[in-house]
This record gives C-alpha cells, structure tokens and sequence, in this order.
C-alpha cells in the first residue's frame, strides 16, 4: 500500500516532515497512520518499479489505476501485496479461494487469474460501517475483471460474512474444501472469522490475514498520535495477532508486505 517517503513529500495518507542530523535528512512519519511499512519512498518506489510494475498484469494494472482515483484509494491491496500473492497461489496449486472483504477487488483479481478455468473463488462482500465498503466499489472493478476473461471464477454473495460463514459451517461439504482463503475486512471481526474458516480451509491450507501490523501502530506506543480509525482498530489487532500466535492449528508467519499480512497454515 502506498508508502511515504524519507524526503518531504506531499501524501494524503500521511504526513512527514524531514530533520536534520550532523548533515543529514532524516524523515520520520507525524503520525501512525500511513499504509506502507518502508521508511523510504525511494526504496518502496524501487522495489514497485524493478520487481512489482514490469510484471503486474494489465488488467491489474488497470484496476488499480482505476481504484487510484477513488476517494477511499488508501484501503485497496498495495501492488506489491497482489504480486505476492499471485506467487502464493501458484506456489501452493491453489484452485478453491475464499476472500471475505474485496472493495474494487484488486486482491480478487490477483487471485482469479492464477486460478484453473475449474478454480472458484468464493467472494463475501462485506458492510463494514467505518469503512462502507460496498457492492457499489466491487461494481467499479467489475468490468475490468470480466474483460480479463476471469468472472466466471468468482462466486459473488453479498452481505455480512458470518452468517455466511455460519452456514457453510453447518454444511459438512465445505469443511476442509479451501485452499486458500484471504482476509482484509473489519479488524473488529477477525476473530470471529478466524474461529470459522479454521474449518473451512483443509488441512495443509492457507490462510492470510491483511493489515496485522496495522500502519505500524502495533508497536507504537499508546499515546503515539494516529488517526481515529487506526487507534480504533489497534487493540482488536494487537488481541487478534495475540489469539493467532496461541493457536495449536496453525503455523503462522508475518511478513511486513503492505500493510502486514499474516500467513496460517492449517497443521491439524
């Protein structure tokens, strides 16, 4: 996701102002709350542009051209985070997907294009109030992923994810059946989600939860200033990464990658 830099730059995510040391710049962040974890701008802008641009399909390129003019931009998948996963699926033959929270669907995309013809990625679009994530903005990438030929991939429901979860659950057909499913919805509700597709996913299957290092803030201190929304949703991150590293059935790891994503690997 959209980093700041290590010179002065101007950025609606956040803000940073630049310190001189014995001669040299140093930047630092104003406030907890920007979307990329890199310091510096030219290093996130090198990594964009050596490994991530060159390679970035054009159907994702142009959705997330498209979703740069959204006023709400700061919420879709960083580039970077696309292209890992786009390596991850392949890396693990990944045919069966759930993805509980989409916005323009760039991550969706990432995935529906690595996916077989006779792959299926199950997409719940979520009503998140602090974030009004909406079919509205799905609709604004749509176009763009039927062009790619990649639509009839995706099974779309809408509405809360629990209750559809809930009754997956009570179907036995879906226990185990997901290879992969990919989580970037309310923070409040992770838990929740997380004590439900522990069953879904088979054993041996992944899980990736986005945004576990939330801007940064997990190890910021209490009174570090942040955004209303980041300080909001930091505890509900800080005890679902806790409940992560406790749990017996899986193995986990964080990878510093947009954001912060946590993979799980189901083991029992």
């Amino acid at each position: 996701m959209a980093a700041t830099g290590e010179t002065k730059t101007e950025s609606t995510n956040s803000e940073t102002k630049t310190e001189s040391t014995k001669g040299e710049q140093v930047s630092r962040h104003q406030e907890v709350g920007h979307k990329s974890l890199l310091q510096s701008d030219a290093l996130y802008q090198y990594i964009l542009e050596t490994s991530v641009y060159p390679r970035e399909p054009e159907p994702m390129k142009e959705l997330r051209e498209v979703t740069a003019k959204h006023p709400w931009n700061i919420m879709t998948t960083s580039a970077d985070e696309g292209q890992f996963l786009n390596m991850l699926l392949k890396l693990v033959n990944a045919k069966n997907t759930m993805e509980i929270g989409v916005f323009t669907g760039y991550s969706l995309l990432a995935t529906a294009l690595v996916l077989p013809d006779d792959g299926k990625v199950y997409l719940l679009l979520l009503y998140i109030l602090a974030m009004d994530i909406n079919r509205e903005n799905y609709e604004l990438g749509l176009p763009i992923i039927e062009k790619a030929g990649v639509a009839h991939k995706i099974e779309f429901k809408e509405g809360p994810a629990l209750p559809v979860l809930d009754q997956m659950i009570a179907d036995e057909k879906y226990h185990g059946s997901f290879d992969f499913v990919f989580v970037d919805a309310d923070k409040d509700n992770y838990i929740n989600y997380h004590k439900r597709i522990i069953d879904l996913v088979k054993v041996g299957g992944l899980i990736g939860y986005d945004n576990t290092l939330w801007n940064g803030s997990v190890a910021a201190p209490p009174d570090a200033p942040m955004r209303k929304y980041v300080r909001y949703y930091r505890d509900f991150v800080l005890e679902f990464n806790k409940a992560l590293s406790a749990d017996p059935k899986i193995e986990i790891c964080m990878l510093p990658v947009g954001d912060g994503i946590t993979l799980c690997r189901r083991i029992k």
